[in-house]
């Protein structure tokens, strides 16, 4: 059976079927889609991220409560109706849905950017939730030290905060792309030809649904495994070197038993080179304490 199964992989790829070519059209649009959208999504959620932890003080005006209060609601909807309704559904309802609602008026005419669109905010929205984490994450004292300094929320956030936070966040957005990898299957539903939308074509056509579908798997789990590998790499590189030369003595402080006193020796400093291997003379009020001890 498996050598059944390796020679209709064969006959899809080869010249019998000719899908080879079509499948790497598929695996492409995938890569592309996903590394792409993710891309965009992270733009987008490290925008609400810091647009969520904008902080307000009691004693800031009325109008800035409002305006903050209001941009922190929007945000939260947005991140809320993304996250809670499938990918395949916001497809649809952009595709179908904006020219229903504007009589026309409002359309996509490309597969390709109504599926960036869909898989950027979608990613957009999961993105936000690591971010705020992220920076929820990061001691407050940095951020009340760069406000000692004078910086305003906007340099703290791009200058103290985010550069701790996205090593903090990297493995979430690696999570998002592989997801994407993945996700981008359902984009099949408005014809984009991703990787998935090309198992469908071959299967339908040659009726060799499980060898495709096999196929199919081995390549996604490939393409998966890739990207957590660079993701690790990326990782490690983040992280720095972690062979340290420590240091073990403060060039500024003296060692204990290497300093010497005008008047007062120590017993370590006997054989020191500063004393030519000369015996310490005895300071002077113990000698005369020896001669009134001698008397």
């Amino acid at each position: 059976m498996l050598a059944q199964l390796i020679s209709d992989i064969l006959d899809l790829l080869g010249p019998r079927y000719g899908y080879g070519s079509v499948y790497l059209t598929g695996v492409r649009n995938t890569l592309i889609l996903a590394l792409a959208a993710t891309a965009i999504g992270c733009v987008i959620g490290f925008i609400c991220g810091i647009l969520r932890t904008i902080p307000v003080a009691k004693t800031d005006g009325a109008f800035k409560k409002f305006i903050v209060g209001l941009v922190k609601a929007i945000v939260r909807i947005y991140v809320e109706v993304f996250r809670g309704t499938p990918m395949i559904l916001q497809a649809v309802f952009v595709y179908y849905g904006l020219p229903y609602f504007s009589h026309q008026q409002l359309q996509f005419t490309g597969m390709w950017s109504v599926a960036l669109v869909v898989v950027s905010i979608n990613t957009g929205a999961y993105m936000a939730e690591s971010v705020r984490g992220g920076i929820l994450s990061i001691d407050i004292g940095q951020t009340e030290g760069a406000k000692a300094i004078g910086m305003t929320h906007i340099q703290t956030m791009t200058s103290v905060i985010l550069p701790q936070a996205l090593r903090n966040i990297i493995p979430q957005i690696g999570n998002n792309l592989i997801i994407n990898i993945k996700d981008t299957s359902v984009m099949f539903i408005i014809g984009f030809l991703d990787f998935f939308a090309v198992h469908k074509m071959a299967a339908g056509a040659t009726f060799k649904y499980f060898p495709s579908a096999v196929l199919e798997m081995c390549v996604y789990l490939c393409m998966t495994l890739l990207a957590s590998f660079l993701l690790r790499v990326l990782e490690r590189k983040m992280d720095g070197s972690d062979s340290y030369e420590l240091v073990s003595d403060d060039q500024l402080v003296m060692s204990a038993g290497t300093y010497n006193s005008p008047r007062k020796g120590s017993p370590f400093d006997e054989k020191s080179k500063e004393f030519g291997g000369r015996k310490l003379a005895m300071p002077e009020e113990n000698t005369a304490g020896g001669e009134n001890d001698a008397r």
